[in-house]
């Protein structure tokens, strides 16, 4: 089992989304988050003064999946989330040691 951690661009959430719900994903967290990496923020223009945004805003989707499964959902949050410009964002793939289905007492790929 893996977690799927994407940051991407705010206004690429529904068609993520849109697209994960397709290939069968069953459920995922979202996060409204701000930071920067290569970018370094945003110089911005208001009413003639020029400032700068330190942490650019971005959304981040964790999603739990079945090892076969990892490839295709990479594959499917990277095509969605892609705007060919700086700040698209990045895709984390993490091992996940157990789960545990609350309500039901489920361990494992059948907790997910």
């Amino acid at each position: 089992m893996k977690l799927i951690e994407a940051l991407i661009k705010p206004f690429k959430l529904d068609e993520v989304k849109d697209a994960l719900v397709d290939m069968g994903v069953h459920g995922m967290t979202v996060t409204e988050v701000k930071g920067f990496g290569r970018q370094k923020g945003n110089r911005e223009v208001y009413r003639g003064a020029e400032y700068t945004t330190d942490f650019v805003p971005k959304v981040k989707i964790e999603v739990f999946a079945p090892d076969k499964l990892v490839p295709r959902v990479v594959e499917t949050i990277t095509r969605s989330a892609k705007t060919g410009s700086v700040g698209d964002g990045k895709i984390l793939v993490a091992d996940i040691s157990s789960v545990v289905r609350i309500r039901t007492g489920e361990m494992g790929e059948s907790a997910l």
